[in-house]
């Protein structure tokens, strides 16, 4: 089986926006648990379908390192761009463990941790993941929708 790059764009791009669709109506119903998980699955997504322009996205929940390995193939005008969209990648990558299962050390539920301020910090972040990978995309003129 060969990798159609611009299928797999697609698909990276039309899963992150469900995600983030999910986790906007997951924000009306308070439920911030949920908010968490679809944003981070959302930016996790955003960042992959960046990296499907040159290679498979690995399978781990934090993209950030294959991405930050792919900035110079980039043009200089989208570098800062992948590089900011590799930080929130980053940034909110723990949350697929936390908001699945917390720290059973701890004995705290994922509900016990998340308040609508978690919740919120990681929407906005998930927002703006899809208008730099938007962006990008627009920039490399990269037909994703």
């Amino acid at each position: 089986m060969s990798l159609n790059p611009l299928n797999e764009v697609k698909y990276r791009y039309r899963l992150a926006m469900e995600h983030l669709e999910r986790a906007e109506r997951l924000f009306s119903l308070k439920d911030w648990v949920g908010v968490v998980s679809a944003s981070q699955l959302a930016i996790e997504n955003f960042a992959k379908a960046i990296i499907a322009i040159f290679e498979i996205p690995t399978w781990s929940h934090d993209p950030s390192n294959q991405l930050n390995d792919l900035v110079e193939k980039f043009p200089d005008d989208v570098i800062n761009n992948v590089k900011e969209l590799a930080i929130l990648a980053r940034e909110i990558a723990p949350e697929h463990g936390r908001s699945t299962y917390d720290e059973p050390i701890t004995g705290l539920m994922p509900s016990d941790i998340y308040k609508e301020s978690h919740a919120l910090n990681a929407l906005e972040k998930c927002r703006k993941a899809k208008k730099i990978a938007e962006k990008v995309l627009e920039q490399l003129n990269v037909r994703f929708k």
